[in-house]
């Protein structure tokens, strides 16, 4: 199977006819886990070690900016954790998600095409974050959501899914 950095050479920079040069890119992947419902920090560190396992790198620890009391949230309080990934922690983790996570994602029908925005850039939400292939054989007593979003500089939402249908990842047909 080839490497998703040898498909995007070879496959989606000659699918835009004009520049080369000025073909779209994947700058970067943000991963974000939210965790404002977990009242223990035993269940944070568990969603925490799960996401750096997932990734590849340490989480960052994201505070709640506002105090809000309908949600029980204080100001600085742990609600949740983001990873950036780019270079290539970004195509390893690209390549685990397309060619074995999302394949394995329940009643799955493909990406939508609203999941590209108006910039370019691809927002996916996982239900279970055990579809990853690090978490088989874990010991896993809480399954939480990951949000995924793939920063292109595409600037456009056609020439952002002509990158992602090139790279492979599973779009719905229009």
């Amino acid at each position: 199977m080839k490497r998703l950095q040898e498909i995007y050479k070879t496959k989606a920079i000659p699918a835009f006819k004009e520049n080369v040069h000025a073909a779209p890119r994947i700058e970067k992947v943000v991963v974000n886990v939210g965790t404002g419902r977990l009242k223990d920090d035993k269940e944070r560190e568990e969603v925490r070690s799960a996401l750096a396992k997932i990734t590849g790198q340490a989480p960052e620890p994201r505070p709640a900016r506002i105090a809000i009391a309908s949600f029980k949230t204080r100001k600085g309080m742990i609600i949740g954790y983001r990873v950036t990934l780019r270079s290539k922690r970004m195509y390893d983790f690209l390549e685990r998600l397309v060619w074995s996570a999302i394949p394995r994602m329940r009643d799955f029908r493909g990406i939508k095409d609203s999941a590209i925005d108006k910039h370019g850039n691809l927002n996916i939400g996982i239900r279970e974050h055990i579809i990853f292939p690090e978490m088989i054989g874990d010991d896993v007593r809480r399954i939480f959501s990951i949000e995924v979003t793939i920063v292109t500089n595409a600037r456009s939402h056609e020439r952002a899914r002509l990158l992602f249908e090139s790279l492979g990842f599973p779009l719905m047909k229009k």
